[in-house]
């Protein structure tokens, strides 16, 4: 009997192949830069839903002001959040009467239509376009909200400040001033599933 037509040969043969799939499956996996996340609640509302699916380019070497990120959580970095880049090292920000100020100078903002909140109720809305041109959209969920009158943020070198797009519904920087370091930068959204994620 020759030695393949061995039962045990066999099997340690195909567990070998299936071993070396299996490595071959994780090597491109992890060489791959996508990575999937789920939308899990709607502080980036109108940008992106809650329960939406959506691919993050994990290679993010030029980080951009307007950029949709996803990050770890500073205080938990087990906990990845996503968010809008707002600040760069070395900018102050602001919230002055619900408008955001950067470096002094008030980002221009304009209302549009009405957002379709919970209930159907209506959400004033606005379209805010940041210094290098970057236009989306935001929510003011509340006059005169929490955060709608900040201190001056300034943001530390290596460290860049988010934002969430629903204003007042947003675990965003400007609480506890709590700016991200470059290295807990995970990657930018390229693309959602259902939301207009841009």
């Amino acid at each position: 009997m020759r030695i393949w037509d061995q039962p045990f040969v066999r099997s340690l043969a195909a567990f070998c192949l299936l071993m070396a799939i299996a490595a071959g499956i994780t090597a491109v996996f992890y060489a791959f830069p996508l990575r999937s996340f789920t939308v899990s609640s709607g502080s980036m509302l109108p940008t992106m839903v809650a329960g939406d699916y959506f691919l993050v380019l994990r290679r993010y070497d030029t980080p951009t002001r307007g950029d949709l990120v996803t990050f770890s959580y500073p205080a938990d970095p087990k906990i990845a959040f996503v968010a809008r880049l707002i600040g760069m090292p070395g900018d102050r920000l602001q919230m002055i009467n619900g408008l955001l100020h950067i470096n002094k100078q008030p980002v221009k903002r304009a209302q549009v239509e009405n957002f379709a909140g919970e209930g159907g109720q209506p959400v004033k809305q606005w379209s805010e376009t940041l210094p290098n041109g970057v236009t989306h959209r935001t929510l003011d969920l509340i006059e005169n909200g929490f955060y709608d009158n900040t201190q001056v943020y300034v943001v530390p070198d290596g460290h860049y400040f988010m934002m969430g797009d629903n204003r007042d519904n947003a675990t965003d920087s400007r609480v506890k001033s709590r700016t991200v370091p470059r290295e807990n930068l995970i990657g930018r959204v390229i693309f959602c599933l259902r939301s207009p994620c841009r």
